[in-house]
């Protein structure tokens, strides 16, 4: 199983800083300890400077960025709040068929509503869910 890991980055900056960039970590580090033979693949770990990229390189790290969460087995976005380049992640995943996985408070949000077959309000309450062995359950497609 091949895992996007979505989320916050610079979220509503703005200037190149970035949001505590912790839970991709321990999100990997959980699904290594309790999803046999997962590769996860982090953009962050990828592109670790790239707010600082020029507008080309960012295009292009967008972009691929998108491909790769649309060409995953499961895309899990940590969105604390709202983050455009994860709404572009989670759209392009949804529209390919993959499913996603939201950690998020943001129980109204549209792009949450629409394209997450699970929301979990915290990360700890996501945890529990894949500690039990239950992530199979999670990533069923509604028909």
């Amino acid at each position: 199983m091949r895992v996007f890991l979505a989320g916050i980055m610079q979220g509503s900056n703005d200037h190149d800083g970035v949001h505590a960039q912790g839970y991709r970590a321990y999100l990997a580090g959980l699904l290594r300890g309790h999803v046999p033979g997962v590769e996860v693949f982090d953009p962050w770990a990828v592109y670790p400077d790239s707010p600082s990229y020029p507008d080309e390189q960012v295009r292009a790290v967008l972009v691929a960025n998108i491909q790769e969460a649309a060409a995953s087995d499961l895309v899990i976005a940590y969105l604390p709040q709202a983050s455009m380049g994860t709404a572009l992640e989670m759209w392009e995943a949804w529209r390919a068929g993959v499913p996603v996985i939201a950690i998020s408070p943001l129980a109204a949000n549209w792009v949450v509503r629409t394209c997450a077959v699970q929301r979990f309000a915290t990360l700890e309450e996501f945890a529990a869910v894949l500690q039990a062995g239950a992530l199979a359950g999670l990533t069923a497609l509604p028909s």
